[in-house]
C-alpha cells in the first residue's frame, strides 16, 4: 500500500488539518542513538489532556513517544505518535508522600525538585533524560541493588484510553508495565521516600571467582552496586558502590574481595573522561547526585551505541555470567562495556523480574548493528537454561513464543489490553510480533 493511499483510509488527509495546530510534523525522526528510524508519519505535541483525547479519538493507529531511549521499534506507528514532553508539572503531596509527575517529566528534572521538598524515589534511571513515564512502562530497573525496578514506585497513572476516555489505573491493576499498549499516559503518580545522602567508591579489577560464593554479599553491599565488565581476564574491571550516609552502611576499606580501592576519579570506559559521572571517592552528597552513573546537570545529546540486556533469576546468576564468559571472544570486538546489577522481585505482570530476584546483564554495544544481530541469538542461547527475559526497550531476537512462556500472566495482561483497547489503536508491529506472534 503507497503512502497516500494510506493516508485516504487512516483519514490523514482531513486529520492533518485538525492537528497541525497541535504542533503535528512529518520529520524524519530517530530514536536517541540513531539506530531506529520512526515510521511514523505524524508526530503530535498536544499541550492539553482534552488535546490528547481529541488526537486519540480522531486516529486510527497511535503510539505515544518518550524520551526516544527504546533502541526497538516499541514506540513506533504506522500512522501516528504522541509526545507529551509539554506536560511537565510536578506536584508532591506530603502527607501522602507521592509526587505526581507529567508525562514529559525526565529524572533529571524530577530529582532536584523532588530533593528540595525533603523528598526521594527509591531508585533512578543511570541517565538523566530518560522520561519518568517511558521508563516506568518498560520497566527499567535504575541502579538499586536491594531495590524494585523502577516502575516498582508507581501508585497510579492517569492515561487515555482508545475510546478517548480519561482513566486512572493503578498498582494494584497490573498497569504500570504496560508497554505502551494501554493508552497515552498524561502523569504518573509515584511513592516518595525522605531525602537522604550518599556515597560512591569504586574498586578496580575483582575477580569473577569471588562471584561463586559471594554474590549476594558483594551485590548487597551497597544500596546500589554495579560490576562493569568486558568479559576479558575472568573479571569484573570496576565495581561502583552507592551507600546510604547511615549508620551500618558499607565503610570502605582498601580491598574489597580482591579488587582494589580507585585513588581517583574513574569513568566505566577505561580511558574515557569521568567529568560527567557522578562524584566518587566517598564524598557525600545528595542522593540524586550518587544515585545515578551519571550527573544529572548531563544530558547527552545522543548515544553512539546500542543496548542489550537479559535477566536472570539471581539464584543463578554466576552460572550465567559464566555462560556470556564463554562468548567472550564473540562478543568483546562488538562491545564497550557490560554491566552487571541486582534487583528485587515484584508483582508487576510484564516486568522482567516478575516474583523472581535477578540479575540484569547490560551490553552497551558499539553501533554495529549486522555484527551485534548475529550475536544476540547467540547470547540469548546461552542463557536460555536461565529463562532469560529481555529488556522490552533494548535489542533481543528471542522468539515470540519463548518469550511468551517466560511471563505466566501474559494472558491476563491481554485482557487488559482488550478491555482498554478493544481495536488494537495502540498495537504496533511490537507487541503484535512479541505478544501475540
Amino acid at each position: 500500500m503507497d503512502k497516500r493511499h494510506f493516508l485516504k483510509l487512516s483519514g490523514g488527509l482531513v486529520a492533518g488539518s485538525i492537528f497541525s495546530s497541535l504542533g503535528s510534523t512529518e520529520e524524519p525522526r530517530k530514536n536517541w542513538a540513531g539506530n531506529y528510524q520512526f515510521h511514523a508519519l505524524r508526530l503530535h505535541t498536544p499541550n492539553t489532556v482534552s488535546e490528547v483525547q481529541q488526537i486519540v479519538k480522531s486516529s486510527i493507529k497511535l503510539k505515544a513517544l518518550g524520551a526516544r531511549h527504546s533502541f526497538n521499534s516499541i514506540a513506533d506507528s504506522p500512522a501516528d505518535q504522541i509526545s507529551l514532553h509539554n506536560f511537565t508539572r510536578m506536584s508532591v503531596d506530603p502527607k501522602a508522600r507521592t509526587v505526581t509527575v507529567g508525562a514529559g517529566v525526565t529524572y533529571g528534572r524530577l530529582a532536584p525538585y523532588l530533593d528540595g521538598q525533603g523528598f526521594a524515589v527509591h531508585n533512578l534511571a543511570s541517565l538523566p533524560h530518560v522520561s519518568v513515564a517511558g521508563a516506568c512502562a518498560t520497566a527499567t530497573h535504575g541502579s538499586g541493588s536491594r531495590n524494585g525496578n523502577l516502575s516498582t514506585a508507581v501508585a497510579a497513572m492517569e492515561l487515555v484510553t482508545a475510546d478517548g476516555e480519561l482513566v486512572t489505573l493503578t498498582r494494584e491493576q497490573g498497569a504500570p508495565v504496560h508497554l505502551g499498549g494501554l493508552g497515552v499516559v498524561t502523569n504518573v503518580t509515584l511513592h516518595v521516600v525522605p531525602s537522604f545522602q550518599m556515597r560512591q567508591v569504586v574498586y578496580e579489577n575483582l575477580p569473577f571467582d569471588r562471584l561463586e560464593h559471594h554474590l549476594d554479599e558483594i551485590f548487597l553491599s551497597g544500596y546500589s552496586v554495579s560490576l562493569f565488565t568486558d568479559w576479558q581476564n575472568h573479571q569484573a574491571t570496576q565495581v561502583w558502590i552507592k551507600s546510604r550516609v547511615e549508620p551500618g552502611a558499607f565503610t570502605p576499606q582498601p580491598e574489597f574481595f580482591g579488587a582494589k580501592l580507585a585513588k581517583v576519579k574513574l569513568h566505566p570506559l577505561a580511558g574515557h573522561s569521568a567529568e560527567n559521572c557522578t562524584e566518587q571517592l566517598g564524598i557525600p552528597g545528595p542522593w540524586y547526585e550518587r544515585m545515578p552513573h551519571f550527573r544529572m546537570d548531563f544530558t547527552p545529546s545522543s548515544g553512539d551505541e546500542l543496548q542489550s540486556e537479559f535477566f536472570v533469576p539471581r539464584d543463578q546468576a554466576y552460572q550465567a555470567i559464566l555462560a556470556v564468559e564463554r562468548l567472550r571472544e564473540h562478543v568483546t570486538p562488538h562491545l564497550l562495556i557490560s554491566e552487571l546489577r541486582t534487583i528485587d522481585a515484584d508483582r508487576l505482570w510484564m516486568s522482567p523480574c516478575y516474583q523472581r530476584p535477578s540479575l540484569a546483564i547490560h551490553f552497551t554495544w558499539k553501533p554495529e548493528w549486522p555484527a551485534v544481530k548475529a550475536l544476540l541469538p547467540l547470547i540469548e542461547e546461552q542463557l536460555a537454561p536461565f529463562e532469560t527475559r529481555p529488556h522490552w526497550a533494548k535489542l533481543f531476537t528471542l522468539t515470540p513464543a519463548r518469550l511468551q512462556a517466560r511471563y505466566e500472566r501474559l494472558p491476563a495482561f491481554k485482557e487488559l489490553l482488550t478491555h482498554y483497547d478493544p481495536t488494537g489503536k495502540f498495537r504496533n508491529e511490537f507487541l503484535a510480533s512479541n505478544l501475540y506472534g
